[in-house]
């Protein structure tokens, strides 16, 4: 499902420009250094909810999402905090059991390990930004 792809945190392949800087893009699938609206990177589509992942890995996850009316991702929950930023159009988000109308420019967080769900009122595009918590890092520290 959508939802479960926004949550793995597996390690990517590097890309071509990775290999030949011998760096890795910390921010990928959008053009560096030009002004742009996040909006313009994803599109709506009839009867579907459209992903781009802008950033993956153990400390954060940002993906832009559109959404066309009436299209859900179900209750799920993070172990992230989950910062969702409307873009255009409207959503409802759903925080254990509450339910908000989040306008384009409107923002939400939704506390990690809480149940949200996310559903179109109309066609809307919307960035999620996860910060995850830092156990696993400190873990390894530790051994």
């Amino acid at each position: 499902s959508a939802a479960s792809d926004v949550y793995k945190r597996q390690p990517l392949p590097l890309t071509h420009s990775e290999r030949q800087t011998g760096m890795k893009q910390l921010i990928k699938n959008m053009p560096r250094e030009e002004v742009l609206s996040l909006a313009d990177l994803v599109q709506i589509q009839p009867g579907q909810v459209v992903s781009r992942t802008l950033a993956q890995n153990d400390f954060v996850s940002m993906t832009l999402f559109a959404f066309d009316k009436g299209e859900e991702i179900g209750a799920h929950t993070s172990c992230g905090d989950a910062l969702a930023t409307v873009l255009c159009g409207e959503g409802r988000f759903t925080v254990d059991g509450t339910a908000y109308d989040i306008k384009a420019g409107e923002t939400l967080l939704m506390p990690a390990k809480k149940p949200h769900s996310v559903c179109g009122r109309e066609a809307f595009k919307w960035l999620l930004t996860v910060v995850f918590p830092p156990e696993k890092t400190e873990k390894k520290k530790k051994d």
